[in-house]
């Protein structure tokens, strides 16, 4: 090996270990970086042939990030921080409509910007399949930026309403000849009397008036009849807000035995239409059923709706169905990446489904800013499943993937670089005296 070989070979061990200087650095700065994967220091030697067939053995050093390791999960404060628990990647977009090269990464601290789009904190856009009105995922669809505006749940109008209450056994008997519609329309006076509030098509809270009347014998009539303003119901409207009625029947112990129509027809629900004039109330007609004793339905004992104790009249509860439009008040991400919207109205509805992107060489993706990777002929192409297919993962919400860098490794690194890179100049300087010395020796 000639001197000026072994000046070069220190060459190369000072860039080799000012290379790896550098990767343990960057390693460092970035211990706390979401989804960080810390980057390894490769060295390789290279082989130079001289003339004798001597080799010289020069360093080089490439930089090897290990996309496989998984980070340790820390909580989070909010549901749209998200980490993954397994080999996949978060499918992004450096465009809020998801154009240009499609981007992966473990970064998953979203939150929703002002047009509402779940971007992380590089900028990057979440992407997703949208969950369909019949409640399926098309995981055959392009993938789609999330949007958390505009989600709005419906109105959804009263279909069923159950009453539990008591009659009083010992209320007056009503002593003249009574016909269905007498309380409402002929101004007899009920017995007892209470309103429930149903939601009509348009989330609108509507009066619903229930009167009963003691005939004797344990058998009561009730009547049901609109209690809100007339002029919106029928053309002309019914007298007073009549709507329909029928009798009931109770056992000696106070039990519900029987609800008929008021032509005797045996029922197991009331059904009550008010009908609305589309004219003056811009509403379609609302048909409901009314329950005054559960248990009627399927023969029970007849104790879970109306009784008729010797005890005061009371409606001790109403269940009515039936909600207003709500609004979006949060949002929930479950462990298959279903994105939940929860509504002021108490309901909730699926919006999207986030997937995740695995690779066959993941260690094989070309980096990109923002700790984000795109695919390459190394990695091969992305597979988007949804969460917990394959090697991909679950998602955990209100969770962030903390970085793979170990400083207490990182540190010995660097010393271990700074060293050899003082080594490696040593071999320069010993080369540069010996040259020194060949220069001094005379000439003859």
């Amino acid at each position: 090996m000639s001197l000026y070989g072994a000046m070069m070979l220190g060459i190369d061990g000072l860039d080799a270990n000012a290379n790896a200087l550098s990767i343990y650095s960057s390693n460092i700065a970035n211990v706390n970086t979401i989804g960080y994967k810390d980057v390894s220091a490769q060295f390789s030697t290279i082989l130079t042939q001289m003339f004798g067939g001597v080799d010289e053995a020069g360093v080089a050093t490439t930089a090897s990030q290990n996309n496989t390791q998984q980070g340790v999960l820390q909580q989070a404060g909010s549901a749209t921080d998200l980490a993954i628990s397994g080999g996949g990647f978060f499918a992004v977009s450096a465009n809020e409509d998801g154009s240009g090269t499609p981007l992966y990464t473990r970064v998953g601290n979203f939150s929703e910007n002002s047009d509402g789009y779940l971007q992380n904190g590089a900028g990057f856009y979440l992407q997703g399949w949208p969950i369909q009105s019949d409640g399926t995922v098309n995981t055959g669809n392009a993938l789609s930026t999330l949007n958390l505006n505009g989600l709005s749940s419906p109105p959804s109008p009263t279909t069923l309403g159950s009453l539990v209450g008591n009659l009083d056994s010992d209320d007056a008997v009503y002593s003249g000849t009574y016909t269905s519609g007498d309380m409402m329309e002929n101004g007899v006076t009920p017995s007892f009397s209470t309103t429930i509030n149903v939601t009509d098509g348009k989330g609108g809270s509507q009066a619903v008036n229930v009167d009963m009347l003691n005939l004797g014998g344990g058998k009561w009539a009730f009547e049901v009849g609109y209690g809100g303003d007339l002029s919106k119901i029928g053309n002309p409207p019914p007298e007073n807000g009549f709507l329909t009625g029928g009798f009931m029947q109770f056992n000696s112990d106070g039990s519900l035995q029987q609800i008929t129509d008021a032509g005797g027809a045996d029922l197991k629900q009331v059904g009550v239409t008010i009908p609305f004039s589309s004219g003056n109330s811009g509403l379609g007609d609302l048909s409901f059923n009314l329950n005054l004793g559960n248990s009627i339905i399927d023969g029970g004992t007849g104790l879970d709706g109306f009784t008729n104790y010797a005890s005061n009249d009371v409606l001790t509860s109403s269940n009515i169905d039936g909600e207003a439009a709500g609004t979006v008040t949060g949002f929930s991400i479950d462990k298959n990446g279903i994105v939940t919207a929860n509504f002021s109205n108490g309901q909730t509805k699926n919006v999207y489904q986030i997937p995740l992107a695995t690779f066959a060489n993941p260690n094989g993706l070309s980096a990109s800013s923002g700790d984000a990777w795109t695919a390459s002929l190394a990695s091969g192409g992305a597979i988007i499943n949804a969460p917990n297919t394959g090697a991909a993962g679950g998602i955990a919400s209100g969770a962030l993937e903390g970085s793979t860098v170990d400083l207490a490794t990182e540190f010995t690194n660097l010393i271990t670089s700074q060293r050899a890179y003082s080594a490696s100049a040593r071999i320069i300087t010993t080369a540069d005296t010996m040259l020194q010395t060949l220069e001094q020796l005379p000439s003859q």
